[in-house]
């Protein structure tokens, strides 16, 4: 996944690349608005981690052009700023969610990890493999006509699974998305939710292979 980040500190310019190439997120970094909202004219992003407090443009305002051009990427804004109003006229200007800084990098891989999870569910609001069929918008499974039991963590799992069937999801990526802001997943809690979810997937008409060594991968039985 390729995300933007536009960011005039150096520091947190360096730290945030760090953090987020090492969740092997791919990173350009800008510390004008102007030069972001360029680079969004030329390469197709995932996310945007946006600064309010930039040379140039504030960061509202690059909010506001985004928007303005039909950009619906996911935006988590950065601010050190105070004033509850900024963060209220970001969300209304179409943020997805904000950090006040300083801030904690495990809070940020998070939410960003959310944001990404819930534009993807967005572009599928119906999901349809073999007789699975998840409803995105209300996270409801169901196996035909019948409702499907799912534990939150379960639930988060299927998706994944589905949005990149038949393709396999490196049991990292999984882990990161069951994880909290600062709690990891074990490999073994992992594998205990994986197998629970197997054990609901039964009738479905579906395999859940385990790639040894790489991940999981979800398809459809011929």
């Amino acid at each position: 996944m390729r995300v933007l980040l536009i960011e005039d500190d150096e520091a947190l310019q360096a730290g945030l690349r760090e953090a987020l190439a090492a969740q092997t997120y791919a990173v350009d970094v800008f510390a004008r608005g102007e030069l972001g909202l360029a680079a969004l004219e030329a390469v197709a992003y995932d996310a945007m981690i946006l600064d309010l407090g930039l040379p140039d443009l504030d960061g509202l305002q690059v909010l506001s052009r985004l928007r303005a051009r039909g950009h619906g990427l996911p935006v988590l804004l950065l601010t050190a700023r105070s004033d509850w109003q900024d963060r209220v006229r970001g969300l209304d200007l179409g943020a997805d969610d904000y950090l006040v800084k300083p801030f904690v990098l495990p809070e940020l891989l998070a939410r960003l990890r959310a944001l990404c999870r819930r534009h993807a569910a967005a572009q599928h609001a119906l999901i349809q493999l073999g007789r699975l069929s998840l409803d995105t918008a209300q996270q409801v499974a169901s196996l035909g006509a019948k409702p499907l039991a799912l534990t939150p963590k379960e639930w988060a799992l299927l998706l994944d699974l589905c949005l990149s069937s038949p393709k396999i999801v490196p049991k990292r990526k999984l882990a990161q998305g069951l994880s909290q802001w600062d709690r990891d997943v074990s490999a073994n809690a992992l594998e205990s939710h994986i197998s629970r979810l197997r054990g609901k997937l039964v009738n479905a008409g579906l395999q859940l292979d385990t790639v040894r060594g790489v991940g999981y991968r979800l398809v459809a039985r011929e």
